[in-house]
This record gives C-alpha cells, structure tokens and sequence, in this order.
C-alpha cells in the first residue's frame, strides 16, 4: 500500500505550472518535525522537507489560500521520477495530493 499523511509547515507559497495540455499542477515544499530522545535522553527536534505536487480542484484551493508558514495537512502517495542528467540518471521522490486540509 501507497499511503502518506503529513502534517506541517508550507516552506513556500505553492508554484502554478500551466502544463501543454492546459492542465495545471501546484509544487510546493512542506516541513515536518520529529521529536527523538537522543543517546543521554535529551529530547531534539529533526526537520524533514517534502516535495509535494497537487493537480486538479487541489490547484485552485492552494492557489489562492495558501501561503508560506501555514499549517497543512497532506494525504496522498509517494511518486519517485527520474531524469538524465549529463548521461547520468537522477531520481526525484514527491508525495502527490490526494486531499489536504488547510489547519
């Protein structure tokens, strides 16, 4: 099964890419945080960037509600790409939005 939740900060306001086809999609990075005891029981604080990409009704709420900073909720499913780059292939993991929920 292909299944992530996320809950987080938008880093940036989402970017609107008008696709050939006149589809658009939104790309947007988002930061969770992971509490964790460290070896002398010290509690820290670990930052974690997601790439994301929405398509569809998703487009139009992200591109006029959100903003950097806000609290997001993501359920959607990791997408790996890959792309050549000078010969060598170069691959890319995203999480695209099957729903969200502006918090």
């Amino acid at each position: 099964m292909n299944h992530v939740n996320l809950i987080g900060k938008v880093c940036s306001t989402p970017k609107i890419v008008e696709l050939a086809n006149g589809r658009k999609i939104a790309q947007f990075t988002l930061s969770t945080k992971e509490m964790y005891l460290d070896s002398s029981g010290n509690t820290k604080t670990r930052s974690n960037w997601h790439q994301l990409t929405a398509w569809g009704r998703w487009v139009q709420i992200l591109e006029e509600l959100c903003h950097k900073g806000m609290d997001l909720a993501v359920e959607g499913k990791l997408v790996t790409k890959f792309y050549l780059k000078q010969g060598e292939r170069k691959f890319v993991s995203e999480v695209e939005v099957n729903d969200l929920i502006i918090l």
